[in-house]
This record gives C-alpha cells, structure tokens and sequence, in this order.
C-alpha cells in the first residue's frame, strides 16, 4: 500500500490526524500541518526530493504498466505534486500546480479524476489537470489542536461516485449531487477546557465490491482499524491481534472483499507480524507472529493476496539486538494464503530501505519506492521489479503515495 506509518511516530501523526500511510509528504518546503506525510516529513525534516525532469534511465517499452501509475513527487519549485505515467512507462503529466504542497489524495478508478487535499481545501481535477473545483471547505486549522477540523484522506468508491474523506468525522460525498454527509462523529474529550481527541475517524479503502469501507480509528495511545459497511451504517471493531499494528493504509483487501491482510514491517513499540482480518466478524487470524525463534524477528510487509491463489509479500526474519527493528532488507515471497505453506523466494534481488510498494494486479510486477537515504521515511526511487527475473525499470527518481489508475 502508499501509506507507511512507523510505530514511533503513530502517536503523533494521530494527534495531527492526517492519516493516510504514505500521505502528503512534502519535499523541503513544509507543508500544511493537517497533513499526515508532513507531520513525518517535518519529523525527520529530512526528505528533499529532486524535481520531476527527465531521467538517465532508458526509455522503456510501450504497455510496461497495467494501469496508469499516479503519485506525489516535485515540481520544478520543489513543491509536492500529483504525476501522472502513462501505461507506456514513459509519458509523465503533472496533474496539481498548486501553489503549495498537495496532500493527500485518491484516483477515480472511473476517469481517473483526483480528489486531493490543499489548505485544508478537499478539491477535485480531472486527470489531465483541468476543471479543478473544491468540494468541501475546512475552514483554517487551528494550530493547537488541528484534529478538531482538519480535512483528511479522500477515498473513492470503485464506482466513482462517492468520495468517503475524514473531517470531524467520517463523511461521505455524493458527486453527483455535491451533497455531503457525515455518518460518524469524532470522540473529542475536554480536559480542563482543552480538546483531546478519544476516537478520531478516518477512511483507508474500500472493498473491491464497495460495500465495505475500512476506517483508521486514531486514540489517543495509538491506532487501529475497523470497518464500516455504508449500507447498513455498522460498524465492526477488530477482536483479537492483541499488540498489532493493523491500521493507517497498511491493509490490502482480497478480490472477493470477505478479508483483509495487514502487515507491520517494523518491532520496538509494536509487534511486527502478519495478520488476516474477517470483514464480517473483525477477528483477527495472526499468520506469522512477531517472534520467529532462536532470537529472530519475522518482518513481512505489502501482503498482496494474488488470482492464482498465492500469497506476494515482501519478508525477512532479523534479529533485534536493540530491541528495535525498522525497514530490514527484505525479498519478495509467495506461499499460500496461510503466509507460511510452501513459502518460496521470487526473485533474488533484497529490497533495502523500502518505504512503499504498489502490485499490479495479476501480481506479475511490483513497484517499489526505495529511500535514498536512512534519514528518508517516505516514497523513494520507484522502480519496476518483476517477478519473473527479468531487469528492473526506473520509473522516476521519486515518488510516493503511488496508486493506479484508470
């Protein structure tokens, strides 16, 4: 998936409520603060990626991509914007010119139009970056507690017709009538006059069939997930997973929307592990626990549950000498759906410093995002690798928050 939170700094990033797992992450300039990625990057204040002309890389063959590949990188003034590649693996458009960062954002997997968020602004453009309007207006944040009105995570549903965001709540969006709803109020407790956020609402995705949306519930001690079925107005709360990390963009739905895999590449404040959810009864299934044995840690990342009925994810099992472990180099990996029958390497190659990565959705490729740095905590170098052994392809030297589209 395009949002990656890591466990030291989900307190924080909840309190500023701009969920997303990859989300708006700026370059060096700062971007607005109801904006998860930018509460990482002004963390680190570390990520200063190089601007979108042209790269060294040869030009790749026509039809490299299964879909058009969108995501967050540079302009030529260093501000975060929307791309757009082309299906051909070459052709690049710049979707936003903002005249600050863009943040976070989705694809309609019907045109291909964004919704986005800026100045705390939920906006819509068409994918060749004409016809922006905005939706819905947050009003300025308030510094000390931006959480109370900020605009976060705009997703669509596989229909195009509704866009679910975050804004003191969780709303839904009816694009053909622009009529706004909001179906769950945020828990905002008032200690000694001052706001503190009990349950914060978030969406991440939708089922494939759309009638399932899953939610980031943000606490004040960390974060989890739940899922909300639109028709219905239910809402399911996980059991089980006691100490995971299931939350935030990390979560990958299965073709026939019964369950979801979540996975957390990281140990120190949570446990790292593999875990399958059911969309029914929100039990949580751990495949693989956090303690691999003899003083190793299984690390998996990006479950990817694919139509041949295996299970892709990106894996390692390290030690953790430090009690700690973040980004450990990792390999590609298929096995059954349980995470561990028959668990087999793809390719040779080890992933190090990955911040994201994006299957296609036969499973034939993956795009990965590589830091170019330890200090980088978000997007990175995209390249192609695929799992049939052939070279990989250099897509741009920076992206986040990838996503396909139409």
């Amino acid at each position: 998936m395009n949002k990656r939170f890591y466990p030291l700094l989900v307190f924080l990033v909840l309190v500023m409520m701009g969920m997303a797992c990859a989300l708006p992450f700026g370059g060096a300039p700062s971007p607005s603060a109801d904006e998860v990625g930018t509460v990482v990057a002004l963390t680190f204040q570390a990520l200063t990626p190089v601007s979108e002309g042209p790269t060294a890389t040869p030009e790749p063959a026509a039809g490299l991509l299964p879909r058009s590949l969108y995501y967050l990188g540079t302009d030529d003034a260093g501000l975060t914007q929307i791309f757009r590649i082309d299906r051909d693996g070459t052709t690049r458009h710049q979707v936003t010119s903002e005249t600050v960062n863009a943040g976070n954002f989705d694809v309609s997997p019907v045109d291909g139009s964004v919704a986005y968020v800026v100045n705390n602004q939920l906006l819509l453009i068409n994918s060749d970056g004409s016809g922006r309007r905005v939706l819905v207006d947050g009003d300025p944040l308030d510094e000390n507690a931006a959480f109370l009105n900020n605009i976060s995570n705009p997703v669509f549903s596989p229909n195009g017709q509704t866009l679910a965001y975050g804004h003191q709540g969780l709303n839904f969006y009816a694009l053909s009538t622009g009529v706004t709803n909001r179906v769950i109020e945020n828990q905002i407790d008032n200690v000694s006059g001052i706001p503190f956020p009990k349950e914060l609402y978030s969406p991440d995705q939708y089922s494939p069939d759309g009638s399932k949306l899953l939610l980031s519930l943000g606490h004040y001690e960390g974060a989890s997930a739940a899922i909300y079925y639109p028709d219905s107005k239910a809402l399911v709360r996980l059991n089980g997973g006691e100490g995971s990390l299931i939350c935030c963009g990390n979560e990958e739905w299965t073709a026939d929307s019964s369950t979801f895999y979540a996975a957390n590449p990281s140990f120190g404040m949570f446990l790292s592990g593999m875990w399958r959810v059911d969309a029914a009864t929100g039990t949580v299934t751990q495949l693989l626990p956090s303690e691999a044995g003899g003083g190793m840690y299984n690390i998996p990342d990006e479950p990817f549950l694919a139509p041949d009925g295996q299970l892709y994810y990106f894996f390692a099992q390290v030690a953790a000498p430090d009690g700690f472990v973040s980004r450990a180099p990792l390999k590609i990996v298929r096995s059954a759906p349980d995470g561990v029958t028959g668990r087999t390497n793809v390719v040779d190659e080890e992933f190090n410093l990955m911040n994201e990565a994006l299957w296609a959705p036969d499973a034939s490729i993956v795009i990965v995002a590589i830091a170019p740095t330890e200090e980088v905590y978000q997007g990175g170098q995209a390249e192609i690798v695929y799992l049939d052994g052939r070279p990989g392809v250099e897509l741009t030297s920076f992206a986040q928050q990838m996503k396909w589209g139409p």
